[in-house]
């Protein structure tokens, strides 16, 4: 495995250029938050503007639309149960983060294979959480979208077929190669699996482990294939800064929260543009 530390992504961050707009930094759609897990859609989303993201919408249940408009008001929302607004949303985007906070109801099964069967080999989509268990429970294939998968070990156990013990490097690039996907394997180091090369992260620590950190790389990591011509370099930036930030975080904090590592990245960005 190659090892991702910090000069690994040195230089991948780009300066905004002095005549740029919104539409030169991608169009994200979010798709996730049942009526008992909108923490987990808020946090992806403001992970994904916080990233730089140029327009970024959100389609949830109409019951965290209130909360979503107060905490992150630079967020467009719709209702989720509105599939026609919700297919325009779906074509419009760029990049499509799905399944956190979702869960896995019937109506949640009917929502992403109706996203599924919308996205085109010209968009990116990350799957992440209730989305891949759902994936793997139903087996589901993956879709025409550069797709990249965002999994917990627990979740990789569903997804690969893979017992804990099973989980090592060549099984797991097997594993990826069925799946046609680029897959990001959450855990203490986490591993990014692409099809011509594995990588190990060098930063995260104990303070991170709290929930919503799986949320806040998801939206992270549209955030930057929203912005990076390369979408190699795009997943690999988002892995090491979401624990890198944690990382510095911990040294002054007995816990980090996702939304401290959100708060950061605006700063976080900026330096490593100017470095």
């Amino acid at each position: 495995m190659k090892k991702l530390n910090q000069e690994s992504i040195q230089g991948l961050i780009p300066k905004r250029k002095d005549d740029s707009y919104k539409g030169d930094y991608g169009r994200i759609l979010v798709i996730g938050g049942n009526e008992s897990m909108g923490g987990a859609i808020i946090m992806a989303t403001s992970a994904a503007v916080n990233s730089g993201a140029g327009l970024v919408s959100v389609a949830t249940a109409k019951t965290n639309h209130i909360a979503l408009h107060a905490r992150l008001p630079e967020a467009m929302v719709l209702d989720w149960n509105n599939r026609q607004a919700l297919a325009q949303q779906v074509k419009a985007a760029s990049v499509l983060v799905i399944g956190p906070g979702m869960g896995d109801s019937k109506d949640s099964l009917e929502l992403l294979k109706s996203v599924l069967s919308l996205v085109t080999e010209n968009q990116q989509i990350v799957v992440d959480g209730s989305a891949i268990t759902m994936m793997a429970e139903h087996q589901l294939s993956t879709p025409k979208a550069k797709t990249i998968y965002t999994p917990h070990l627990g979740e990789w156990e569903r997804l690969s077929h893979l017992k804990p013990s099973e989980q090592k490097e060549s099984l797991n690039q097997t594993a990826r190669a069925e799946l046609n996907a680029t897959v990001v394997l959450k855990q203490h180091r986490t591993e990014v699996y692409f099809e011509e090369d594995v990588w190990k992260n060098q930063a995260g620590n104990l303070a991170m482990a709290t929930g919503g950190m799986g949320d806040t790389l998801a939206g992270m990591i549209a955030g930057f294939l929203a912005q990076l011509e390369n979408s190699k370099s795009a997943v690999l930036a988002a892995v090491y800064l979401h624990s890198h930030i944690g990382d510095n975080l911990a040294k002054k904090q007995y816990v980090v929260l996702p939304t401290h590592i959100i708060e950061q990245l605006p700063f976080t960005l900026k330096e490593f543009s100017e470095n």
